[in-house]
């Protein structure tokens, strides 16, 4: 039985729908500046500096408790997580103003507190502790940022050279409407935004970017085909004639990323929630976004197309 039966033959006018999808669309990206102008991003330890501790109980821990007693050292928003095993957890601890000694004494007195407030028949393993500095932040912030700005330049220089510049453009639109509503989920979510979270973002922009690519490939190739039909009509062929393709990828992607969720663990779940949210989000982009932006967008003999008697002759 297949999934996605409906779609195999189907006649939906996206196109007639494009302004919706474009208020949608500025709402996102607008939406995201402004969260990110007046919350900004709750960046983890990789951007900012701090601790980071992998501990491994001889017992199962009361991982609520524990964060309400770490709470109450007056070290900063520490953070506790879940690590693998439900034994292992991992702290996180924001950086202590007065240098490294400052750091250690963060450390003694978290570790102090956990051995006090788990008991068990082995002792208690610490078995990482790292420190990033705040310099080693800064610049792992702006090579977070060079990496996108590559990647962004990547994948507009690869449609650039596949198709025409118009494809181009359009697939501006959906980088920045897909990796932009991801960054604005984070901010409107408080989630922690660290080195995974950036990787997040690259990976939506990718599978967006695949996804816009399978739709320009048709919508190409039917202007070949198709040379009496109007270009509105094109866009809404292509989009269909893809749909179902899109709509299945986008579900084996979603399964996985569940499967994640379960069995992942706390440590990776903000990771699977953004993608979650930006493989929603790419899906969207690439039915209702990217092809109807590229009927404003000249192309070459577009001026006898839709000046054919016939547009619906190829039908």
């Amino acid at each position: 039985m297949r999934i996605f039966k409906f779609a195999e033959n189907a006649n939906y006018n996206f196109v007639g729908q494009r302004y919706i999808a474009f208020f949608i669309t500025g709402l996102m990206i607008f939406g995201a500046i402004f969260l990110f102008a007046i919350k900004g991003l709750n960046y983890g330890i990789d951007f900012t500096g701090g601790v980071m501790m992998e501990v491994r109980t001889p017992v199962v821990p009361n991982l609520s408790q524990l964060r309400e007693g770490l709470e109450g050292l007056n070290l900063g928003a520490i953070s506790i997580q879940e690590f693998g095993e439900k034994t292992d957890f991992m702290i996180r601890i924001p950086e202590q103003k007065g240098g490294s000694e400052a750091q250690q004494q963060a450390v003694a007195a978290v570790k102090t507190y956990i051995d006090g407030a788990v008991k068990g028949a082995t002792p208690i393993e610490y078995r990482r502790t790292e420190f990033v500095g705040p310099q080693v932040g800064d610049e792992l912030k702006t090579n977070a940022v060079i990496a996108f700005v590559l990647t962004f330049f990547a994948i507009l220089s690869y449609i650039w050279f596949r198709f025409e510049w118009q494809y181009g453009v359009s697939a501006v639109i959906c980088l920045v409407h897909d990796t932009t509503a991801v960054v604005g989920l984070f901010a409107l979510m408080g989630m922690q935004f660290d080195l995974a979270a950036m990787a997040a973002v690259l990976m939506v922009a990718g599978y967006s970017s695949n996804d816009t690519v399978i739709v320009f490939d048709r919508i190409r190739e039917n202007r070949r085909k198709f040379k009496k039909m109007s270009i509105m009509e094109l866009v809404n062929l292509s989009t269909n004639q893809t749909l179902s393709r899109t709509l299945m990828t986008s579900l084996t992607t979603v399964i996985a990323l569940i499967a994640l969720w379960i069995f992942g663990g706390t440590v990776i779940r903000d990771f699977v929630v953004s993608m979650l949210f930006g493989v929603l989000v790419g899906t969207y982009s690439s039915i209702y976004v990217a092809s109807s932006a590229l009927i404003y967008l000249p192309f070459k003999g577009d001026e006898k197309r839709e000046a054919a008697v016939e547009p619906s002759a190829a039908k």
